[in-house]
């Protein structure tokens, strides 16, 4: 089985819509269908900041539905779901720009819109493990140790990284580079970290590319170990953007 593994989308349609059309898909079913029957899976955080996040939900869980592809929820696709319950979230960091998305349709749609979405959440696993093992797909990455469980401490891997609990001085939480320590067999493609372009470390690979940053949305091509990229159409922000090597 062949794959493309889109980055983090959060709310760019339109560059969604433009990155599958370079990959090969077509859209004449309504959602990107590839004629060799490649498959889509995304690393998550589908909404929050970008322009359209109800197109987003709406497009993937179609996909994920249809059997066209798979999905792995990130922090924003957590904290999002965690809203829908009713659960008490600041809507922040991106948050806000769902909310009113949402709270601008109609009853009706609201109602479809977190159907959709809660179904997405619930029937995805933590990560993705794909073409028998040698695949893994995880919103933040995973350790070797941590492939085949899934308790709260993978849980809080998988959503934010492997971080310290300290903060670094623009709030976000401080992250061990576990990816330099990789040292499994599997591939494990990733996003969560906005990067200038793909950054491919043992055997691992962060296709965030920093579409709602003004960078590019990125999807690998696996097996083929090549990546596709289109440019945003928001503003660039450099100081989104790490520089990890």
């Amino acid at each position: 089985m062949k794959f493309d593994v889109i980055g983090d989308i959060h709310g760019c349609y339109q560059e969604f819509v433009t990155l599958t059309k370079m990959l090969g898909y077509t859209w004449d079913t309504g959602i990107p269908t590839h004629p060799q029957g490649r498959l889509l899976a995304f690393v998550g955080d589908l909404t929050d900041r970008g322009p359209d996040s109800m197109s987003v939900i709406n497009t993937v869980y179609e996909i994920v539905n249809r059997g066209a592809g798979y999905y792995t929820p990130g922090n924003h696709c957590d904290k999002l779901y965690r809203y829908f319950l009713g659960r008490k979230v600041q809507i922040t960091h991106g948050l806000e720009t769902t909310v009113a998305e949402y709270e601008a349709l109609s009853k009706i749609e609201q109602k479809e819109v977190k159907k959709k979405f809660m179904w997405l959440y619930e029937s995805s696993p933590l990560y993705q493990v794909l073409d028998n093992g040698k695949l893994v797909i995880a919103h933040a990455g995973i350790r070797e140790d941590l492939i085949g469980k899934n308790d709260k401490r993978v849980k809080t891997f998988v959503l934010y990284g492997d971080i310290t609990g300290k903060t670094n001085p623009d709030g976000t939480p401080e992250r061990r580079d576990w990816a330099k320590h990789y040292n499994g067999s599997a591939w494990i493609v990733y996003g969560h970290t906005p990067v200038n372009k793909i950054r491919t470390v043992n055997h691992t690979v962060n296709v965030d590319t920093g579409a709602v940053f003004g960078g590019h949305l990125t999807g690998y091509r696996y097996p083929e170990r090549e990546s596709v990229s289109v440019p945003s159409s928001m503003p660039y922000i450099a100081e989104k953007f790490r520089s990890l090597d």
